[in-house]
């Protein structure tokens, strides 16, 4: 089964760190560009960072540029976002996506839970208390 699998999230303090993994399931991520996205009740899905196939190139939105890391590892088929100083506003659910765009700022810039994507992983939740 072709998937991508989210994991580590979690409740934390404000100021404290995540790791989430976005493993995938069936295929290679050589060939794909990692999108994160962060989807928060009554708001659309919008990219927070996205890392190139294979050029090194990141892209981060402005408000977590400095506190998130992007980062893969294609041979054991997964990506990471490192998240310091996580704020109350980071809370909502994390979802990965993997797709064939050579221009990640654009993969970021899609919105909405029906934006196209080859794959989309379940998400996951994490929780940023004050």
């Amino acid at each position: 089964q072709l998937q991508l699998v989210e994991s580590g999230g979690g409740l934390v303090q404000s100021g404290e760190s995540l790791t989430l993994s976005c493993a995938a399931s069936g295929f290679s991520l050589d060939s794909y560009a990692i999108g994160w996205f962060h989807e928060v009740p009554g708001k659309e899905r919008e990219g927070v960072s996205c890392i190139g196939d294979s050029d090194g190139a990141i892209y981060y939105k402005d408000s977590v540029n400095g506190r998130f890391t992007a980062s893969r590892n294609n041979a054991k088929r997964t990506a990471y976002l490192q998240m310091n100083d996580l704020k109350p506003e980071d809370t909502g659910v994390y979802y990965c996506a993997a797709d064939v765009e050579p221009w990640i700022q654009a993969m970021c810039a899609r919105r909405g839970k029906d934006a196209e994507m080859m794959y989309w992983g379940k998400g996951i939740l994490v929780n940023v208390s004050s």
